[in-house]
């Protein structure tokens, strides 16, 4: 007598739960857990600006979560933004030397105006520089640091950029990260 089996009882492989998680924590654990080690990196004297990880993993999950082609698209165009302002705080201390008042503030406004949309135009044109809201992911990240004072040397654009370019880096990886320490969630 052969037994019957209800199809019911056999969870097929596509829909068995994979366990990709090392320790099972609750999510709140998990990203608490890695927002703590940022203090670390904040330290002196390398002064690097943790909120530059915060901006890049938040946009990760913003962007899809922490995936091959999120980070694809993220990390390069982080690093657009940053470079992007950076090159307009150098205009701006090149331009600083013959202008001032409203024709100085003026000449800001040019500046900002073209180096923006031409960052913002590469969307266009490259695949790469595709995500638009990375590149101000990477531009607010990089202000933030130079005009806060952080980075090994304080107010330095190009040690700024040396500082939140690594640091927005870390975002998406401790968005990975985050997924992979904390329990699953069940997909229904």
């Amino acid at each position: 007598m052969s037994q019957s089996m209800n199809p019911q009882d056999e969870v097929s492989p596509a829909r068995r739960p994979r366990r990709t998680n090392w320790l099972n924590l609750p999510t709140e654990i998990a990203a608490s857990l890695l927002a703590a080690t940022t203090v670390l990196i904040s330290l002196p004297p390398v002064n690097l600006p943790p909120w530059a990880i915060f901006i890049g993993w938040a946009g990760t999950f913003a962007a899809g979560g922490p995936k091959r082609d999120v980070f694809k698209k993220i990390w390069p165009a982080m690093v657009l933004g940053s470079t992007v302002a950076l090159l307009i705080v150098l205009s701006f201390e090149q331009v600083s030397h013959y202008l001032s008042g409203w024709a100085f503030t003026v000449a800001q406004m040019v500046i900002l105006f073209v180096l923006n949309g031409l960052m913002i135009a590469t969307a266009r044109v490259s695949s790469t520089f595709s995500f638009v809201p990375g590149m101000f992911f990477g531009f607010a990240s990089y202000f933030a640091t130079v005009f806060g004072g952080f980075g090994p040397v304080a107010h330095n654009p190009w040690w700024a950029w040396v500082a939140v370019v690594p640091m927005n880096a870390l975002g998406p990886i401790f968005a990975w990260l985050n997924v992979k320490l904390q329990v699953p969630h069940a997909h229904t």
